[in-house]
């Protein structure tokens, strides 16, 4: 019989009982009590107890707190209606419940305190069906880390529970071990308690002023160009500015198409999304991020995150903020206590990848039991995103180009014609080919997506310091550190690059091979797959000057253009690295024109320029953005990717 039910049959005798039974009744109670109590660890374990019924009045709150603090309360809530009817039966009540949980915390002390091989002398405290909840929920505590991740595994996969035993485990938990089963694949969420009660807030302030006061608590002295100038941005916009931008400057393509549609976006949400933007800079500095959770950031951005369930972007930017701040492990414990590993394990179950990913990165980050590596921000692991026992034995790395990301780049090619009539969605469609196809074809691999801003145009201020941020000597040096906190280098690596992207892995391993500290990147590189490369440059830098007037070209357009000396110059280097590394090499070539914008029609990479001079060079009948899209998991591009990945990897870890 379940804690529920037998509660309801108890509280239905009180209810229906005369004032002559009232001596029985508390007995009744006080079986309540000691049957509840049976189930309560010692020690970590806070209480859970279901009351169904008490006159219709009377309800338990099972949602944990502070061990050490609020483990002997028990939250008894009673309707404004029938309040003082039954104020009396509720402190009496309390005072049984406590009674019985003190000789159950007795109870499960002795279980806690004794070795796994010693425990059957306690058993006769619980019930078969619990006995097996407290010996696994005691290995997920063992100093044995083996030990632990196997009984963490094991929970993730029970699903036939009843609610109260999820609960239980819920408040029962440590740290680790909730993090652990928020990173399981499939798990069920109600091993998670739900965040605590958010502080009341001063009625007075929006949103908006909140994250401006929080902003403007963070030291601003000493800052870096472009958070002092994220930061003043979001703190002198107001509603009154944004409205003149309405009827602002819409311009051609490239940057200025995100900033026109944004227009039609609500003014307040815009207004939060520059404060947002500002505090995404100050969370990489760890100074900053301690201010940001003493200052209350934390359930600020959790009271933003769950208001604007409607905005994907504003709760990817809180993500971010939070895998940033996970970096630093004195703030794990605040980051679980106010409630984000509930928000985080739903969020990894999102049907949304970008999404999903966001919340795989900043779990990963927190997850030091299983993961060594951390990943910092622009650093997606897109598998495998769960624990899993299956072993890594390579890197494939993707690197977007120009106006790409992280996910988007590496979608599948959209669809152009209609949908059959007896369907209503591509059921086989993915918004992310490495994630879905790629980590099925080859599981034994860590696949790993790369993110960086990039802009075509220059209408739009930014930062002072773009143009040496910008710079692809820069954006190379940042990378390159960023994967190497990743881990990347300790194992076989497999690059797989788009436009930009490939002059960016070539720069990377350049630096690499001149770098002690990095020439692992060089040394353990097994192949290198081009999408589309301007070895050679771009038509698109001198068709961008020639339309100065609709789109200013920018630093890393002006890096594409065919006459520049440094391209050459990265080119015969690498060419040179290549011969005396023995890099497997791939290029794919475009034969298609591409739209850009609505006026623009141009070949952005010819196949000459396509043609590094070594490896394989395969012409496809695709334009530049889809060269990188391939149409099903059947087609050529994808096939052909995919033997390569295999081929270079045969001599490390064998055909996948």
């Amino acid at each position: 019989m379940s804690v529920a039910t037998y509660c309801l049959i108890c509280c239905r005798k009180i209810s229906t009982s005369g004032t002559s039974r009232k001596e029985q009744n508390w007995k009744d109670i006080r079986n309540i009590a000691k049957f509840t109590g049976s189930l309560i660890l010692g020690g970590c374990l806070l209480i859970t107890y279901e009351l169904l019924s008490l006159k219709k009045a009377i309800t338990i709150d099972t949602r944990a707190v502070e061990q050490e603090k609020r483990r002997s309360y028990i939250y008894v809530h009673t309707t404004p209606v029938e309040q003082s009817e039954f104020q009396g039966i509720a402190n009496k009540l309390r005072k049984e419940l406590h009674r019985g949980v003190r000789k159950a915390l007795e109870a499960s002390s002795k279980l806690f305190g004794k070795p796994l091989d010693g425990e059957s002398n306690s058993k006769t405290h619980f019930d078969d069906h619990d006995w097996a909840l407290w010996l696994l929920l005691k290995k997920t505590q063992s100093l044995d880390r083996m030990v632990r991740l196997e009984a963490v595994q094991k929970m993730a996969k029970i699903h036939h529970w009843q609610d109260y035993q999820y609960r239980t485990v819920a408040q029962a938990c440590d740290k680790r071990t909730a993090i652990g089963l928020a990173r399981c694949k499939d798990v069920d969420l109600r091993f998670f308690l739900p965040p605590p009660t958010l502080p009341k807030t001063n009625e007075t302030y929006s949103l908006e002023d909140e994250l401006r006061l929080l902003l403007s608590s963070l030291p601003q002295t000493d800052l870096d160009q472009c958070i002092k100038y994220f930061t003043s941005l979001a703190l002198r916009e107001s509603r009154q500015s944004l409205a003149a931008q309405r009827r602002g400057l819409w311009c051609f393509g490239g940057n200025a198409l995100p900033y026109a549609e944004s227009l039609s976006s609500v003014p307040s949400e815009k207004l939060e999304i520059f404060s947002l933007q500002a505090l995404l800079k100050h969370s990489k500095i760890p100074d900053h991020i301690d201010k940001i959770v003493s200052n209350g950031g934390l359930q600020l951005l959790q009271r933003i995150y769950l208001l604007r369930n409607d905005s994907q972007k504003i709760q990817r930017s809180i993500v971010r903020i939070i895998g940033n701040m996970a970096l630093h492990e004195h703030l794990h414990s605040d980051i679980v206590n106010s409630g984000w590993i509930s928000i985080l394990a739903e969020a990894m179950k999102s049907p949304y990848i970008i999404q999903s990913s966001h919340a795989a990165r900043a779990l990963a980050n927190l997850d030091r039991d299983a993961v060594c590596e951390k990943y910092p921000d622009g650093i997606y692991i897109l598998h495998p995103q769960h624990r899993t026992c299956q072993p890594i034995k390579a890197d494939v790395l993707f690197i977007h180009g120009l106006l790409g990301a992280a996910f988007k780049t590496w979608r599948q090619q959209d669809r152009n014609h209609p949908l059959d009539e007896s369907t209503t969605q591509e059921e086989d469609y993915t918004e992310c080919w490495p994630k879905a196809w790629l980590a099925s074809d080859c599981p034994a691999l860590r696949i790993i997506s790369v993110e960086y801003d990039t802009h075509l145009s220059d209408w739009k201020a930014k930062c002072p310091a773009d143009r040496q941020r910008k710079s692809m000597v820069y954006r190379s040096n940042e990378i390159l550190n960023n994967l190497k906190a990743a881990g990347v280098g300790e194992r076989p690596i497999i690059w797989v690059a788009h436009s930009m992207g490939g002059l960016l892995v070539k720069k990377m391993l350049l630096n690499a091979s001149l770098d002690q500290n990095m020439h692992s990147f060089v040394k353990n590189t097994r192949g290198i797959a081009f999408y589309s490369v301007p070895h050679h440059g771009s038509h698109l830098a001198e068709y961008s000057v020639n339309a100065r007037l609709l789109l200013f070209p920018s630093i890393e357009v002006k890096e594409l253009s065919t006459d520049s000396p440094a391209l050459k110059e990265l080119n015969d280097a690498f060419l040179q690295l290549v011969k005396e590394k023995d890099f497997k090499i791939l290029s794919f070539a475009e034969t298609m024109p591409t739209h850009v914008g609505s006026m623009m029609k141009l070949h952005v990479v010819p196949v000459e320029s396509a043609n590094l001079g070594i490896g394989d060079l395969i012409p496809v009948e695709v334009n530049h953005l889809n060269i990188c899209k391939p149409n099903s998991k059947d087609s050529f591009i994808y096939q052909r990717t995919l033997q390569f990945i295999r081929d270079a990897l045969s001599a490390d870890c064998g055909k996948q």
